[in-house]
């Protein structure tokens, strides 16, 4: 069943897309001029957004911050709760761009995707009430609970090649499949787009990935980002777009693409982006969007990087990679970090250091990453291999389908019962278990397991809130071999696996179509698009636990900072899981207040090695962060987070940047930042600084009275000093380097970008 074509050029906007279309020439040869060679998709996507008047600056990668004009912003529930709390108090009548809504983020994986949808629908009805509401007044689609995950949600309705997208999750990277560049950002960013202003980002450096030869056997498209993120770990793509390139990206699907995409955020890739192709046009098509692959092939050569580039990519791109696709094979990466990168036949060597389990107690299908129909139907086939073999699977398998078009049109193609016949539990259309959503019984906490999953991220305790659960990153084909294999060790290209009458077989390879035949099944009662209703009241009950109005941040006092204390030293990987997790605390994504609760308390305290405990210098009392954080607000004492490598890496959570902000915290110190960590800690009127001297974080001692002192000479690329006052009556000096421009600055001395946006709208 197609869709109706008004419905969905009014989802997709194709008067906006041929505007820009005619758009594009121009401003690619503009930039072809100013910089003076060939240049990359990047470049051309970049500079065709460009805010008017500055498509003629050369911008220096990695170091200079340039101005943008969004086509699009797209939100999740558990984001969106905040960017349109923000929003609501801007005082516009609607959104300046185009924007989209989804329920994805809230709908807890327990039973069956029927039980747990209307279970979600009841607990949550405040906060759709919320959502729908702000929708129907301010003229933004509404995709309701069920409708699937943002990101496939995204691919199949918005996305178009050459366009710019921002979204308040940090996949929404996954938009780099069509062609599009698609970058995740904090709420207050896409505030800034919905009221016109220009969204900020440091122009980014480029990293070109060069794909040769093609996919075959068990290997697939989600091996190619295991192996970069082994290749680049999980910062290397930091202030970075990764732009593939050759002829092996021409045999790769568009959703295939789009999971490589996808896990570009695990290796802290501002986005990735594809040359628009073929699989891209067929996509477009069969999602009903013919007018735009139509109108893409008119201005293909805008589309993809300049022929130049392709052949000596080494002169346009700062690093190059090359990965051969023929000699790629499946990977398991983990456990606790993406970038553990190791192919099948070195699991051995990959459970040695945290002991992992090799024998595993579920699989898992889905995520915004892996959901697609050509995802599916892979699995699928390997399912229907095992069973005409007489294998039964060894640990439970479960199902995240993508969207509802995906979901009701494997159902119609028979792949759903082919899972359910398998023994297969399909959860709704819904990140469930990839976020922490995942009501799981089978393992008690604190019970050590492994798990293999096609997510995208494996941080500890992220799919079920236990610290012990060692979670691998693989394919959806991987998955479900183990499932039936049971074990990390087993290798589909070398080892059988032994049915129910002792028979041993190997397992065939996977297949699947790569779009359905039919076309997709589409209901486009998922999604209700408003044209805006100022009459419309926002829904917030004053008495609700889930939601809460924002009152402003103070602005600075124009002063030094002076007699503050170190409410944590952090010490290693601390993610926004760590700062603000997820899981039931998604459910206070709306209330500042009550959010704060979990402030850091997944992280690990440097000087104690225990988790959400620290010391309450004015007592020395033992407290909770959050805690200790409420009892330094109310005694009017400053406190200040020190942070390791890569602070606030994962999730785009503005949410870790507001509750230190909300709980009195007025600096993070760390060895170095996540992208958009750093931006949501300024957007909030935050001090984002930096050692000057990584090692000087080994300085700070736990009872240590602390002073920032420079602020007040504040100018672009000045250094800070930090003064460290320890209790036996030594002093020492620590130099601390900050990347804030004059704009930034602006959003510290107001409190917060909102304070600096409302102060100047008035």
């Amino acid at each position: 069943m197609k869709k109706n074509s008004t419905f969905t050029t009014m989802l997709f906007n194709l008067n906006l897309i041929h505007e820009f279309y005619a758009k594009i020439p121009y401003r690619v040869l503009a930039a072809r001029r100013v910089l003076g060679r060939p240049i990359t998709l990047t470049e051309k996507i970049l500079y065709a957004h460009l805010v008017e008047g500055r498509e003629n600056e050369a911008y220096t990668r990695g170091k200079d911050f340039a101005e943008f004009n969004p086509d699009r912003v797209a939100m999740q529930d558990a984001t969106a709760q905040m960017a349109l709390l923000q929003f609501s108090t801007a005082g516009r009548a609607s959104s300046a761009v185009p924007v989209s809504v989804h329920s994805d983020h809230l709908i807890q994986a327990r039973k069956n995707a029927s039980s747990d949808l209307s279970k979600a629908k009841d607990e949550n009805k405040e906060v759709y009430a919320f959502l729908e509401s702000v929708c129907k007044k301010y003229g933004l689609d509404f995709w309701e609970p069920g409708a699937g995950i943002i990101h496939q949600v995204v691919l199949e309705n918005y996305a178009f090649p050459g366009g710019l997208i921002i979204g308040t999750d940090s996949h929404t990277v996954n938009a780099g499949g069509l062609g599009m560049l698609a970058v995740g950002v904090g709420g207050a960013d896409a505030v800034d787009a919905m009221v016109s202003l220009p969204w900020e980002l440091k122009y980014p450096r480029i990293i070109g990935v060069k794909l040769r030869g093609s996919l075959s056997g068990f290997a697939s498209p989600k091996d190619v980002i295991l192996k970069l993120a082994g290749i680049l770990k999980v910062s290397g793509g930091t202030d970075s777009i990764i732009e593939y390139f050759g002829e092996g990206a021409k045999t790769l699907s568009a959703t295939g693409k789009g999971t490589i995409c996808n896990m570009g955020a695990e290796i802290g890739a501002t986005c990735s982006i594809f040359g628009f192709d073929s699989s891209m046009e067929r996509y477009l098509r069969a999602t009903d969007r013919a007018e735009i692959a139509d109108a893409a092939k008119k201005i293909i050569s805008y589309l993809r990087c300049d022929a130049e580039v392709e052949v000596e990519p080494e002169k346009y791109f700062d690093k190059v990679i090359e990965i051969d696709l023929s000699a790629l094979k499946p990977h398991y990466n983990g456990p606790f970090s993406p970038d553990r990168s190791f192919a099948i036949g070195e699991m051995e060597k990959s459970l040695e250091e945290f002991e992992s389990p090799s024998e595993i107690s579920a699989a898992l299908i889905g995520s915004c990453t892996n959901s697609s129909y050509e995802d599916l139907a892979r699995a699928a086939s390997i399912i229907k291999d095992a069973q005409a073999k007489g294998i039964k699977p060894k640990v439970p398998l479960y199902i995240n389908p993508g969207s509802e078009a995906v979901r009701a049109t494997a159902e119609r193609d028979g792949i759903l019962r082919t899972f359910t016949d398998f023994g297969a539990t399909v959860f709704a259309n819904a990140c469930g278990p990839c976020i922490g959503m995942w009501a799981r019984n089978d393992i008690k906490k604190g019970q050590k397991n492994s798990i293999v999953h096609s997510f995208n991220r494996n941080f500890t305790g992220r799919a079920d809130g236990n610290e012990q659960t060692h979670a691998f990153v693989a394919s959806p084909e991987m998955a479900v071999i183990a499932s039936l294999s049971g074990s990390l060790l087993f290798n589909p290209e070398t080892d059988t696996i032994t049915n129910k009458t002792s028979e041993k077989h190997k397992l065939a390879w996977p297949w699947g179509e790569e779009l359905p035949e039919k076309n997709f099944v589409s209901n486009p009662g998922v999604v209700k698009i408003s044209v805006g209703d100022s009459s419309v009241k926002i829904a917030i009950d004053h008495s609700s636990n889930r939601l809460q109005k924002l009152e402003p941040f103070a602005p600075w006092n124009s002063k030094d900072i002076s007699n503050a204390r170190v409410l944590i030293k952090v010490k290693g990987k601390c993610t926004t899981d760590h700062i603000s997790q997820a899981g039931e605390w998604l459910k206070f994504r709306g209330h500042l207040e009550n959010i704060s609760g979990n402030l850091l308390i997944g992280a690990l305290n440097a000087f104690n090695e225990e988790k959400n405990k620290v010391r309450f210098q004015p007592s020395n009392a033992e407290m909770t962060v959050p805690n200790a954080a409420k009892a330094y607000k109310a005694a009017k004492v400053p406190s200040i987070i020190i942070g390791d490598e890569n602070y606030g890496e994962g999730s785009s959570r503005e949410h870790a940047a507001m509750e230190p902000r909300f709980l009195g915290v007025v600096a993070v110190i760390a060895k170095s930042f996540a992208r958009i960590h750093e931006t949501n800690l300024k957007k909030q009127g935050m001090l984002a600084l930096c050692f000057a001297d990584k090692s000087d974080y080994d300085k700070i001692l736990e009872n240590d009275t602390l002073e920032i002192s420079g602020l007040c000479e504040f100018s672009p690329g000045c250094q800070f000093t930090l003064i460290l006052h320890h209790t036996d009556g030594t002093n020492e000096k620590i130099l601390l380097n900050q990347s804030y421009n004059e704009s930034q600055w602006e959003w510290f001395k107001a409190g917060s970008a909102l304070n600096a946006l409302c102060k100047t709208s008035h």
